[in-house]
């Protein structure tokens, strides 16, 4: 992973899928709840999970 993240998407679930719209393959990512967000190995597309929403 580098530094540089291309979008910041909020979600509500901890466990969320990637395929960067079509550009790599489907991956499911889980968000730890520290830090909060966790980024696409893939496409650097950065999902943070949205605050009180449920692990």
């Amino acid at each position: 992973m580098t530094d540089k993240v291309q979008e910041i998407v909020d979600v509500e679930t901890s466990r969320i899928a990637c395929d960067g719209g079509g550009e790599h393959p489907r991956v499911w990512l889980q968000i730890p709840r520290d830090p909060g967000y966790t980024d696409c190995p893939y496409c650097e597309c950065r999902y943070v999970l949205k605050t009180g929403a449920g692990h």
